[in-house]
C-alpha cells in the first residue's frame, strides 16, 4: 500500500483528534486549553486535506465546522482576561 501526501495528512488528522479526545477524557487536558483546540484544530484541517483530494464533501464541511470552532475556542481563550483571587 502506497501512501499518497493526501492520505498521510488524512491520518495524521485522525491521530490528533484521537489523541486530542483521549487527552481530554483521562483529565490530562482541559476542554478550554489551547493544547486541546489546536490539536483539534490541526487534526480538522489534516482531515480536511485527506477529503478534499477524495471530493468527500461531506466530510470536509464537517470538519470545516469543527475547526472553525477550534479557532473560535481558541481566540476566546487567547482573549479572556485571567481571573486572580484575592490577596489576604
Amino acid at each position: 500500500m502506497i501512501f499518497d501526501i493526501y492520505q498521510i495528512a488524512g491520518w495524521l488528522g485522525v491521530v490528533l483528534l484521537i489523541v486530542a479526545y483521549f487527552l481530554l477524557s483521562v483529565k490530562k487536558l482541559k476542554f478550554n486549553s489551547i493544547i486541546y483546540n489546536l490539536l483539534n484544530f490541526l487534526g480538522a484541517i489534516g482531515i480536511i486535506v485527506s477529503t478534499i483530494a477524495t471530493q468527500s464533501w461531506p466530510s470536509v464541511m464537517l470538519n470545516f465546522v469543527w475547526a472553525i470552532i477550534a479557532v473560535f475556542s481558541i481566540f476566546k481563550i487567547i482573549n479572556t482576561k485571567p481571573v486572580y483571587k484575592e490577596l489576604r
